[in-house]
């Protein structure tokens, strides 16, 4: 269709090119209101996905006594319907950072269960029904929890492919964890849907109020519930009363009672893309020009980083709102069928790569 490949050259990227080519994806319908990227989005996030998936929660404690809850999709078959094999690849799926399991999400996890994935969705502390069980949330960038499920995900099945897909802003914790771990990461892959690439200036500049209040509401709306347990770090008048999201995690993680820290420090240790160059698994960031969230093209996304890094391709269509990437036909969103189809892409390029070097499998 639209859509523009913007990455380093090399054997990947033209296999990528020639897969993603051939994809029906991008060459689905036509959305009637191409250039109502508002309208798009509430589409995604108020449709509910079709049908209702049955979600099997699992508890993981970390080594500080706190708790993130893993819950895996498995289908509207019940438990013994589908999912794959013992060596079928395992797909974590991370929402935003207000921990938001939006529609689209699931819609994702959905399709990927009858394409033979295992998905998984990942919940940070406190979060989608998540105890709180430690007087600490997961800062914006901190990928410290996601490693530990990483390595449990890694141990559970250790014959699998291990894939991640993240939302919106959740995907600043997937790049943070990306450029932390390097080579050491344990993913095959990765995937990133109108991701946040400069949190800083996402915060400071803001948002319209049509999507910022709503999101401000739902983060309360969860926080209310850990008065008792967050009082005591937290100023949670100050908190339950911003009136911004950046008002929001400057109280609830650079104003606390315990360590206190300004903001610039804050985003010294928690931007997304601050190891990005020590990155080692390929990176694929679908992202629209008209993203009413993220902002204009040109303040919010890092083309220079695709144009110079192996690992990171940029897939921009002018028109999809953000994580709306809609369609008329069943599934709604071809960006999920992109992403699926990237997957696939990946597989077969490092079987083809293994076969010619003749290395064995790792283990």
């Amino acid at each position: 269709g639209h859509c523009r490949l913007l990455c380093k050259p090399s054997a990947l990227a033209q296999h990528l090119v020639r897969s993603l080519g051939r994809s029906a994806a991008l060459r689905g319908g036509r959305w009637p209101w191409p250039r109502w990227p508002q309208l798009q989005m509430l589409w995604q996030l108020l449709q509910p996905p079709e049908p209702e998936p049955v979600v099997a929660r699992e508890l993981l404690q970390l080594p500080d006594a706190g708790v993130v809850a893993l819950d895996w999709l498995v289908g509207p078959w019940g438990a013994a319907g589908g999912g794959g094999g013992v060596s079928s690849p395992v797909l974590l799926l991370i929402p935003n950072a207000a921990g938001k399991v939006t529609g689209g999400l699931l819609q994702l996890g959905l399709r990927a269960l009858e394409r033979g994935f295992i998905p998984v969705i990942f919940n940070r502390r406190g979060h989608n029904g998540c105890p709180l069980t430690t007087p600490r949330l997961q800062p914006f960038g901190d990928p410290g929890d996601l490693r530990e499920a990483v390595t449990y995900l890694r141990c559970r099945h250790p014959s699998a492919s291990l894939l991640a897909v993240s939302e919106g802003s959740g995907s600043g914790l997937l790049l943070a964890y990306l450029g932390e771990s390097g080579s050491s990461s344990c993913l095959a892959a990765a995937a990133c849907l109108s991701p946040i690439f400069r949190g800083r200036d996402w915060f400071e500049a803001g948002m319209p109020w049509l999507y910022e209040w709503p999101l401000l509401l739902h983060l309360k709306q969860g926080l209310s519930r850990y008065v008792g347990a967050l009082g005591e770090v937290v100023d949670m008048d100050r908190l339950l009363g911003s009136r911004s999201l950046r008002e929001l995690e400057e109280t609830l993680f650079c104003r606390t009672r315990s360590r206190p820290t300004s903001w610039e420090c804050y985003w010294e240790r928690n931007e997304p893309l601050r190891d990005a160059d020590e990155a080692a698994v390929p990176v694929l960031c679908l992202c629209s020009a008209d993203d009413p969230v993220r902002g204009p093209p040109a303040q919010s996304l890092p083309k220079e980083l695709f144009r110079s890094s192996p690992y990171f391709f940029l897939l921009l269509t002018p028109h999809g709102g953000h994580c709306g990437f809609p369609r008329r036909q069943p599934g709604r969103c071809w960006a999920h069928e992109a992403v699926l189809e990237y997957f696939r892409a990946m597989a077969e390029f490092l079987r083809t790569e293994e076969r010619r070097k003749g290395l064995p499998r790792p283990r």
